[in-house]
C-alpha cells in the first residue's frame, strides 16, 4: 500500500496546486539557504584579515580567498542536512493545500475541514525544524562512530521524524490533537516504515526538495487508509 500511495502521490506532481506550493517552497528555501551562505562567506571575510605574516614564509596574501571558498564548501555541505528542515518549515505553512488537493482528488465525499490558525503553523514548523535540525547534528557523532551505517541511520532516525511529524499534521486536520496523537502511537511502526522510505531520497540533491510535498501527499492517503476511508478514487 505504501508504494501505491507514493505512486498516488508522484501522479498528482503536475496538480496546479502542487506546483504552486513546491515552487513556493523551493523559491523560498533556496533563496533562505543563499542568503546564509552569503553571510556566513561575508562574516569570514570580515574576520579573516588580507595579509598574514607566517614565519619563514612573510607575508601570504591570499588566505582569506581560501577561507572564503572554504566557507562557500562548508555551507554547500550543511546544506544537505539544512535543505530538508528548511523545506519543511516553509512548506509546513501550506499544508492545508496539499492535504485538500489529495482529498479533492482521491477523496471527494469528505466533508471539508477548518484551515489550520497561522500561529499553529509557524509554531509546528519552527518546532519541527529544530528537532530535525538537532536530531541530525547529534547523528554526526553516530555517521563518524560508524561509517558503514551512517546511510541506514541517516534514513532511519529522519524516517521517523517525518512520519511522526507529516502524519501527525495529516491527522490533526481530522481528528484534533489528542485523536491524531492515538493513531500514531497506534500504528508507529507503519508510520515509521513509510517515513523512512520517504527518507531515502533526502540524500539525492534536488530530488529532495520534493519530499516535503510527496510527504504530506503521501501521508495523507496514509492516514485515509489507516482510518478506513471509503471512495478512494483513481491511483
Amino acid at each position: 500500500m505504501i508504494l501505491v500511495h507514493i505512486a498516488r502521490a508522484i501522479g498528482q506532481l503536475g496538480d496546479p496546486r502542487f506546483q504552486k506550493v513546491l515552487a513556493k517552497g523551493v523559491g523560498l528555501t533556496v533563496a533562505g539557504l543563499v542568503a546564509l551562505g552569503w553571510l556566513l562567506v561575508t562574516l569570514v571575510g570580515w574576520m579573516m584579515p588580507e595579509t598574514v605574516m607566517l614565519p619563514w614564509i612573510g607575508e601570504v596574501g591570499f588566505l582569506d580567498d581560501v577561507a572564503g571558498w572554504a566557507a562557500v564548501a562548508t555551507m554547500l555541505v550543511l546544506s544537505i542536512f539544512l535543505m530538508v528542515p528548511v523545506a519543511a518549515l516553509v512548506v509546513g505553512f501550506f499544508l492545508d493545500d496539499i492535504a485538500a488537493a489529495v482529498e479533492a482528488r482521491h477523496y471527494p465525499h469528505l466533508p471539508p475541514v477548518p484551515d489550520l490558525p497561522l500561529m499553529v503553523q509557524i509554531r509546528d514548523g519552527a518546532r519541527f525544524l529544530g528537532i530535525v535540525a538537532a536530531a541530525n547534528i547529534l547523528a554526526f557523532a553516530a555517521y563518524l562512530a560508524l561509517p558503514p551505517l551512517a546511510p541506514f541511520i541517516f534514513w532511519g532516525m529522519n524516517g521517523y521524524l517525518l512520519g511522526r511529524e507529516y502524519f501527525g499534521l495529516v491527522a490533526l486536520r481530522r481528528l484534533g490533537p489528542e485523536g491524531a496523537a492515538t493513531m500514531r502511537r497506534r500504528h508507529a511502526a507503519r508510520i515509521w516504515f513509510c517515513g523512512a522510505v520517504m527518507a531515502v531520497p533526502l540524500t539525492i540533491p534536488v530530488v529532495n526538495l520534493l519530499v516535503p510535498v510527496l510527504g504530506v501527499a503521501v501521508f495523507t492517503h496514509q492516514f485515509h487508509a489507516l482510518a478506513g476511508t471509503k471512495g478512494a478514487a483513481r491511483p
